[in-house]
């Protein structure tokens, strides 16, 4: 429950009771535990959910994650090894997923970014737009001020989520790539159009999830496990040799490379889209073979 709860999902107590075979009793009392053992229980609409802001999840991430000092050695360590070995690139490749290397080694930056990630916070918290100064943007190759309403922090504080009211989007920001942050005396105007980023178990992330249910054989399931051991909770026996799989992705993609590298072993169950998606990946391959 504890993991369902602090998930990328929405589900009502009726759905979340279903999936953990459980009685509205029993979920409100655990609900009730949570919030004694000092978990952040936040209720939205018909929607709960724990912070990850909770005191323990901040301190089980002190316990096993590196501080700046050490990714920043460990990353010069991997920068002065073999540049061809595959194990040091997937080790460069995770410290970059969780820590912008940038920030790390240059003093001024981290400073100025710590200062940033203050003022979001107090957006957020208080619900009013903010100016995201000077932003560098290389996707539309413009530097300038960015009036948003900043909603949610990501990826280690090192992005943010917010509406632009200009564009009519909501977009994902650096905030290595902002030279400052103005909080504005203006609430926000556009709460309803907010949208989340989701990541799925494939590392794709969107602000929609699509469905997908497959069956898996043996291999297939032992494969999906090691290569994705995220995917165990949406995982359950169909018989002796047999497993389900059904969860949601913000890509195709992913789960089509998984699938069709082993598709003697997985039939694919639904959604409709998903299998109209993948009778035209077959058919575009089957043409360029």
């Amino acid at each position: 429950m504890l993991l369902l709860l602090t998930e990328n999902h929405d589900y009502t107590i009726e759905q979340a009771c279903e999936k953990l075979n459980i009685s509205r009793r029993n979920f409100y009392y655990y609900l009730e535990f949570f919030r004694d053992c000092g978990f952040i229980v936040e209720k939205r609409g018909r929607y709960y959910s724990i912070r990850r802001e909770s005191p323990f999840f901040t301190k089980l991430v002190d316990a096993v994650s590196f501080t700046e000092d050490e990714a920043i050695t460990m990353r010069q360590l991997l920068d002065s090894v073999d540049q061809q070995n595959a194990v040091v690139e997937k080790m460069k490749r995770k410290l970059e997923r969780f820590y912008d290397m940038e920030i790390l080694s240059n003093d001024e930056l981290r400073q100025r970014t710590s200062n940033n990630v203050s003022v979001i916070y107090d957006a957020i918290k208080f619900k009013q737009m903010a100016i995201l100064k000077n932003y560098s943007s290389p996707h539309s190759r413009t530097q300038k001020d960015r009036v948003v309403e900043p909603f949610l922090l990501m990826n280690n504080n090192n992005e943010v989520r917010c509406y632009e009211p200009e564009s009519g989007m909501n977009k994902t920001f650096k905030l290595s790539r902002m030279e400052g942050v103005q909080l504005l005396d203006l609430k926000w105007g556009h709460e309803q159009e907010h949208r989340r980023m989701f990541t799925d178990v494939f590392m794709f992330s969107s602000e929609e999830q699509l469905p997908v249910s497959l069956r898996l054989g043996r291999l297939a399931y032992n494969v999906m496990k090691e290569e994705y051991p995220r995917t165990a909770q949406y995982i359950s026996k169909h018989d002796n040799s047999h497993w389900d799989l059904s969860m949601p992705v913000c890509s195709y993609v992913g789960i089509t490379r998984f699938v069709l590298g082993l598709f003697e072993d997985i039939e694919v169950l639904g959604s409709e889209d998903y299998l109209a998606y993948l009778r035209q990946k077959v058919s575009l391959l089957s043409k360029a073979y």
